[in-house]
């Protein structure tokens, strides 16, 4: 039902992402302002993302997803409905407290669900729903918005509320959580989980993952696609090409993190990230343009199971930890803010080869975190058994 409802919040999110920046433009702002409403989602996420995390743990998961999709159904609907610019910000703003809501509780409810040995194949799963949304989306978000830019808001939210009704009939709360004996185990703190090498690792790959794949991917690759191109349809074959090559690499990723371990994926994807941007700003050839980004979406494929199922090893089947899951997720959300600002600087002030030079760099100074962690499925496994 996670998975079901994953696909149906992600179709409703690429509804309105293309749309966004016309609707917001309509209120008579520039580029730089149309900009900003797509960015002041992603820094409400990051600001509440703490909060969600508690709440998470002291309320527990089912509740906090349900409100949390409503929250974003409702900020959707009343986007709808504004007035003003700076009515449009406020409401996208309340959908980015929704947004961390539901995807800290739902990171905790896989944690809670999916047994270790299967828990890469969990995630895969999780991510490819999203990835096949987010595909479609945007493209029925296009078809809509010929009806009027403000049609894609009304669909977003009753997509969302959908999703939420049929998570609230379908998943009870006794489903939620394993029949235990004795005590539940305390969740499990933010200190005890930094003192973890494993989770210092994950952090560090979840701020490279965010900066390269949901940060510099979509705001500067389309923009050197075109620059270098001169043509649009270049950046939409590009970014396809990238999700495509992510959405068939997690089909097999996931078993690979629960077959060979966490630890090799996630070095290999982190490599594999930092090759394909690597070399993006030296591509001037239209080819090999479409190759690295498919090769850069092959890293994101390889690195999210890996580093997903290794915080829920370190969590555990028993235990909650919604500040350790909300920390993780602020810091995917933090390199997706910081990465298209900074790279966008340097793409300015030196060019392109440089931008994603610093991008390449970035994806490989997370490897050293891991490359000192210590190999997490191996002493989850023997205890399932």
């Amino acid at each position: 039902m996670l998975i079901a409802a994953a696909f149906v919040i992600a179709i409703g999110f690429g509804l309105v992402s293309p749309v966004l920046p016309a609707y917001a433009r309509s209120f008579d702002v520039g580029v730089a302002a149309g900009s900003f409403v797509v960015s002041i989602f992603a820094f409400f996420r990051l600001v509440f993302a703490p909060a969600g995390g508690a709440l998470v743990s002291r309320l527990g998961e089912r509740p906090v997803y349900l409100t949390g999709l409503l929250l974003v159904a409702a900020s959707s609907l009343a986007t709808a409905f504004a007035q003003s610019y700076v009515q449009l910000l406020i409401f996208r703003g309340l959908g980015g407290i929704g947004s961390t809501m539901f995807t800290v509780s739902a990171m905790a409810l896989l944690v809670r669900l999916a047994p270790p040995t299967i828990r890469g194949r969990v995630s895969s799963a999780y991510a490819s729903s999203f990835l096949i949304g987010g595909t479609l989306g945007p493209v029925l978000g296009g078809a809509l918005a010929g009806f009027g830019l403000r049609l894609p808001f009304f669909a977003y939210a009753a997509a969302l509320v959908i999703a939420a009704t049929v998570v609230a009939v379908r998943l009870s709360g006794a489903q939620l959580r394993p029949a235990t004996t004795g005590p539940q185990a305390p969740p499990m703190r933010l200190g005890e989980a930094l003192a973890l090498p494993s989770y210092r690792a994950c952090l560090a790959s979840a701020f490279a993952n965010g900066w390269c794949n949901f940060g510099v991917r979509v705001a500067v690759v389309p923009q050197f696609a075109v620059a270098v191109h001169d043509d649009t349809w270049v950046a939409g074959v590009a970014l396809a090409l990238a999700a495509l090559g992510t959405a068939l690499t997690l089909q097999f990723a996931g078993r690979v993190a629960d077959s060979v371990g966490r630890r090799p994926l996630v070095l290999g994807g982190l490599v594999v990230t930092a090759l394909g941007f690597g070399l993006l700003g030296l591509s001037h050839d239209l080819v090999v343009l479409f190759v690295l980004s498919g090769v850069s979406g092959i890293g994101a494929g390889l690195l999210n199971p890996g580093q997903q199922a290794t915080v829920a090893d370190l969590i555990g089947a028993g235990r909650s930890g919604g500040t350790v899951l909300s920390t993780f997720q602020m810091a995917q959300d933090g390199g997706a803010i910081l990465g298209p600002v900074l790279v966008g600087v340097v793409a300015d002030q030196a060019g392109f080869e440089w931008a994603f030079g610093l991008t390449a760099l970035v994806s490989l100074l997370a490897v050293g975190p891991w490359l000192l962690a210590p190999e997490t499925l191996a002493r989850q496994a023997p205890a399932h058994r």
